[in-house]
């Protein structure tokens, strides 16, 4: 099954769980610290006569402020758009050393799907799509400069809950799971090198302001 299939059956079971709640007309307002952790895989490939094993790229994982922004549409279902500034990691290959950095924007829509509101904790679970935009790579190689596509679109999984502080402060704790990968490559003469699958973990923490 394709990502554009799951998300679609995503949000109908989530419309469907809400179908019968209240609509409260609520904003709210998260702001987090996340831990970006990636994944690092990648393929095995060959370059100025080397070759280099699997998973021999890495992406600096680090913390980000996160900014998320989300609508209530009923008393359990939310929209949600996931926020940061534009962030730059520090790419290493395996046996070479540091190969450069790459920035990037990662922006992520969700719906959330809130199971016990009347409770003071309050666990939930995400699914949505994450377009990651790659706004400057400045990677090189013995000389060489790699490029990494500009955009990559995947999946976004994640649960979390909340804890209520008073009527509209909350403690808010998450973990999403990311779908996100490029391809690197060489000049037009090389092409493809590999394919770098980032699929990063974000913790969040922070708080949530409700209106």
């Amino acid at each position: 099954m394709n990502g554009t299939k799951l998300i679609a059956l995503l949000i109908i079971a989530l419309s469907t769980l809400a179908a019968q709640s209240a609509t409260p007309q609520t904003w709210e307002v998260k702001v987090r610290a996340a831990h970006l952790d990636t994944a690092n895989k990648s393929d095995a490939f060959s370059a100025l006569g080397i070759n280099f094993p699997s998973n021999a790229i890495h992406v600096e994982s680090k913390w980000i402020p996160e900014l998320d922004l989300a609508y209530a549409f009923t008393e359990n279902l939310l929209a949600e758009v996931v926020l940061t500034i534009p962030q730059k990691h520090d790419v290493t290959l395996a046996g070479v050393g540091k190969l450069g950095y790459i920035e990037h924007l990662p922006p992520t829509f969700s719906l959330i799907y809130e199971f016990d509101t009347q409770s003071a904790f309050t666990p939930y679970v995400s699914g949505g799509l994450n377009a990651t935009w790659i706004t400057k790579d400045r990677l090189t190689v013995a000389g060489i400069d790699l490029d990494l596509e500009e955009w990559s679109f995947g999946i976004a999984l994640g649960a979390g809950f909340s804890y209520r502080l008073s009527d509209q402060w909350n403690l808010d704790v998450s973990a999403k799971w990311i779908d996100l990968g490029s391809d690197v490559s060489g000049p037009p003469e090389i092409g493809k090198l590999t394919n770098a699958q980032l699929d990063p973990l974000l913790i969040s923490l922070g708080c949530a302001y409700r209106f």
